[in-house]
């Protein structure tokens, strides 16, 4: 393929988009192991949140390790490691039995999810991408993630109604060894990523930061991974426990018949219409600043949460809410990796967005962890859901003065 070619859809973009759905999928049905696993060993909530928000740190840790090693080795390797990590994770967890074992094993789940998620993927498409059409690009990707997000949680709710969650476990196993056959098309002949250049990692990360924009893009992340971590982990129990029936004849009442489906629904939803906010915020990154793009999504998310705390939780605002948040979920990816690769260069973009997703991770991390000590503190999560709207609503405020310029022109016009 050449970097001019009329088609954003390129084979590294389309098999980098399939192993994102299938890593997303996988990864979005975590909050539905939630109750079956508490009620099976008599856990706190508390036990199995802390094992999901340590998958969600070893994720970020992992992130900018593998995008380094896939800089320096080759993507292909460093994804096919991702993918062998996360299936044995997976299939060890199914035999799992007390909360320490499950934490522990969770590391390498998220070190399988790192390998196989944002960091490597994008930045091969990326590189493969020409400048014109990068920020489709990684929207697109980004929404195949969500397009696993649709899948996933509906097939694990189906899987889970006929099997034991191990079985579960022991399936989505399966699936991951299997999508390493699609890692042999990650060959990127793109003259744009054959560039030589005589920068250095080091010199680079450097660079990066005490650079001022690269310090409030880590921050900035941290609230959306504490939000989005906080949901998929414990919305579908925080629907069961305060939702209302739902009503015969309604149209909810058309796809699912109960709170338990609800919860199932709500991150169906959630991850339909994220394909399309993630393509729409791709697209608009082309045209408009990305920084405050970012901005109104950060606000966005802000005053969605409020709105849907303060009001009666129904089915009808359960899944309109998911809808809302669903448009906004992750269409932050695309431009937060699109500014990093347009302000610092494509050569080590991969490590250079892993690091800054290390800090949403870190948000993921104390979204999760603090939902279940809190729920087991006081039996709610008012409290968390108002921690996230904080840090949401700073999130907004500080993507606002980032200098959206390419490094290298800012030096020069320093020295000129």
């Amino acid at each position: 393929m050449k970097s001019d070619d009329t088609s954003v859809f390129t084979p590294v973009l389309i098999a980098g988009s399939l192993i994102l759905l299938i890593s997303f999928a996988i990864r979005s049905t975590f909050g539905l192991f939630q109750i079956p696993i508490a009620e099976e060993f008599l856990w706190a909530r508390s036990e199995f949140s802390l094992a999901i928000a340590i998958q969600n740190l070893a994720w970020g840790i992992g992130t900018p390790l593998f995008s380094a090693f896939a800089e320096k080795y080759g993507d292909r390797k460093a994804i096919t490691i991702g993918l062998l990590l996360y299936a044995l994770g997976v299939f060890v967890s199914s035999t799992a039995t007390s909360p320490e074992s499950h934490q522990f094993l969770n590391v390498i789940i998220g070190f399988g999810i790192a390998g196989s998620g944002f960091g490597p993927i994008l930045a091969v498409v990326g590189r493969a991408t020409s400048s014109e059409k990068r920020s489709l690009a990684l929207g697109i990707t980004t929404a195949a993630g969500s397009a696993g997000q649709v899948i996933g949680p509906p097939f694990a709710a189906l899987l889970l109604s006929i099997m034991p969650w191990s079985s579960v476990f022991e399936i989505f196993a399966i699936i991951s060894i299997l999508t390493i056959l699609i890692v042999p098309i990650l060959k990127n002949d793109n003259p744009v990523s054959k560039k030589k250049s005589e920068e250095k990692l080091s010199d680079a990360l450097k660079e990066a930061v005490i650079d001022p924009t690269y310090i409030m893009l880590f921050l900035g992340f941290f609230s959306c991974g504490f939000q989005l971590a906080f949901i998929t982990a414990h919305f579908p129990a925080f629907i069961i426990e305060n939702s209302s029936p739902i009503t015969q004849g309604s149209i909810i009442s058309l796809v699912c018949s109960s709170v338990e489906g609800l919860g199932a629904l709500s991150m169906a939803l959630i991850g339909l219409f994220n394909i399309f906010g993630s393509i729409l915020a791709g697209a608009l990154g082309k045209n408009y600043r990305k920084k405050y793009l970012l901005s109104l999504i950060y606000f966005g998310r802000t005053l969605a949460a409020i709105i849907f705390i303060l009001m009666p939780i129904t089915p009808i605002s359960v899944a309109l809410f998911s809808i809302v948040m669903g448009a906004l979920w992750l269409a932050t990816v695309p431009l937060t990796s699109g500014i990093i690769g347009y302000i610092y260069g494509l050569k080590y973009m991969g490590t250079l967005y892993g690091i800054v997703f290390l800090s949403h991770q870190i948000g993921s991390f104390v979204g999760v962890w603090l939902g279940g000590l809190f729920y087991d503190i006081y039996g709610s999560y008012d409290i968390v859901w108002w921690v996230g709207i904080g840090v949401g609503a700073f999130s907004a405020i500080i993507h606002m003065p980032i200098k959206e310029k390419p490094l290298i022109d800012r030096k020069i016009a320093v020295y000129t």
